[in-house]
């Protein structure tokens, strides 16, 4: 038998070589290459040929398949972003900041399963019993039929959940300690969260139970790990938030069974995390009246329409350089809007100091966004306050010109639904043909300078 080797992985993007560098070559990360025990390989692997496989059983794209039900948490926001409810034998990969309140949520969440009969179990690897007991308490869920491990031996956690009838839901918290005694590697290393993601997996796909692994994000907010760990489960879903702002937004980047980009908003307390099932409301319900530099965005969060204020503070400013400080939205969008005001439009802001925030600690990445942002940029830069009855949308391309964007009506509808008057958009959108607002058609950010003008 040939002798085992070190190897050396990076622990960011997974990358295998045999020797040790300051710097991973694929993904420039410094000082993220660790050593590993690398298995023995095969004698007289070289030259040898692979040994005959047995064919597998084909059967036609047509045909029917049982679909099980979904298994709904009682938790509207949560069941909305897993499209509808967790898929039986799926892998979900919750991440998200410490603190920002992923054990409260997934605690609260299997506490309501454990409630209508389900055989939920916890599992956690970074805090002992009595402490997840302590949280339950906190909550009111100290009487739960949940069932709880303190584990991380991952060969110990699939032979619990092998006795007796498989459980509905397993929560893996978290899954940077998971280890196997079978590799030569330190816990949360790149080998150890493969080999620990892919064995649970495949107990999750055999007993079709939902498996919920809890993950640590880094300092770029990106999940701990290599992005195979994200290939290998089915559905990704981001928790965020500012924890200076009791909001929180539960976010699905990718779901195999159900949409994308959806969310879900929950507003944390000190008895957990509590639904808000009209965030628009929330988000623009303390807005001042007569405040230059703020306007209301008509955005889409997957299928839901979503109302946000942007606030901007656009002052002279003494310095060489002037400073641009965004909070919830794209640097390089903010610059590119700033251009095009100064260039197409003639309005100076070249030489100040611009602030931009998204409030209520929501982040925004559509460019329909650009209209609502150009608006408040100019409100603040002439000291002229916007209607606060009216909302904007639509993406401003670098000729000046504003395009329209799509789900119109879907925007008005929620304006409307909440008692706003007016709505300033591009003059090539589709509107519904029925609307109690009044809309303001513009062609391009002259017309919207124009139009502020008129309300001093």
């Amino acid at each position: 038998m040939a002798k085992a080797t070190s190897q050396f992985t990076c622990q960011s993007c997974g990358l295998v070589s045999n020797k040790w560098a300051g710097q991973c070559g694929n993904c420039g990360e410094w000082n993220c290459i660790v050593e590993e025990g690398a298995a023995a390989p095969v004698s007289g692997a070289k030259g040898a040929r692979m040994p005959k496989g047995r064919p597998s059983r084909l059967v036609p794209l047509k045909g029917e398949s049982p679909t099980p039900p979904r298994l709904k948490t009682g938790i509207d926001e949560l069941d909305r972003v897993a499209g509808g409810g967790f898929v039986p034998g799926s892998g979900v990969l919750i991440g998200g900041d410490p603190g920002i309140g992923k054990s409260t949520l997934l605690t609260q969440a299997m506490a309501l399963l454990a409630n209508k009969g389900e055989r939920v179990i916890y599992v956690t690897g970074e805090e002992a019993i009595a402490q997840v007991r302590l949280r339950a308490e906190r909550l009111g869920l100290k009487d739960s039929d949940v069932l709880l491990a303190a584990e991380t031996n991952v060969s110990d956690i699939i032979a619990t959940l092998s006795e007796g009838k498989p459980p509905a839901v397993v929560v893996i918290d978290s899954i940077q300690t998971l280890w196997s005694p079978v590799l030569d590697a330190a816990p949360g290393t790149v080998t150890q969260l493969r080999a620990g993601t892919e064995a649970l997996i495949r107990f999750a796909k055999q007993k079709g139970t939902t498996i919920l692994f809890v993950g640590h994000v880094t300092k770029d907010g990106q999940i701990a790990g290599p992005k195979v760990i994200e290939h290998m489960v089915d559905t990704v879903l981001y928790f965020e938030g500012d924890r200076g702002h009791q909001f929180r937004i539960l976010r699905a980047v990718k779901n195999r069974f159900g949409p994308t980009d959806e969310i879900g908003v929950f507003e944390m307390s000190d008895k957990g995390l509590k639904e808000v099932a009209n965030p628009s409301s929330l988000f623009i319900g303390s807005r001042e009246a007569g405040t230059p530099g703020s306007a209301i965005f008509a955005g889409m969060e997957g299928t839901r329409p979503l109302l946000m204020e942007v606030q901007a503070l656009v002052s002279p400013s003494t310095l060489g350089t002037p400073r641009r400080a965004v909070v919830g939205w794209d640097k390089n969008r903010l610059s590119m809007i700033l251009a095009v005001l100064e260039t197409r439009s003639g309005i100076p802001v070249s030489t100040h100091d611009v602030y931009l925030n998204i409030a209520g600690g929501l982040r925004i990445s559509e460019p329909a966004a650009d209209l609502a942002v150009a608006a408040a940029l100019v409100s603040s830069l002439t000291g002229t306050p916007l209607p606060i009855d009216a909302i904007f949308f639509g993406e401003i391309a670098l000729s000046g010109a504003v395009r329209a964007v799509g789900q119109s009506g879907n925007r008005l509808k929620e304006a409307e639904k909440l008692g706003l008057q007016q709505a300033v958009l591009a003059s090539r959108s589709e509107l519904p043909k029925k609307s109690g607002l009044n809309i303001k058609s513009l062609d391009d950010l002259g017309a919207l300078a124009a139009w502020i003008a008129t309300l001093s």
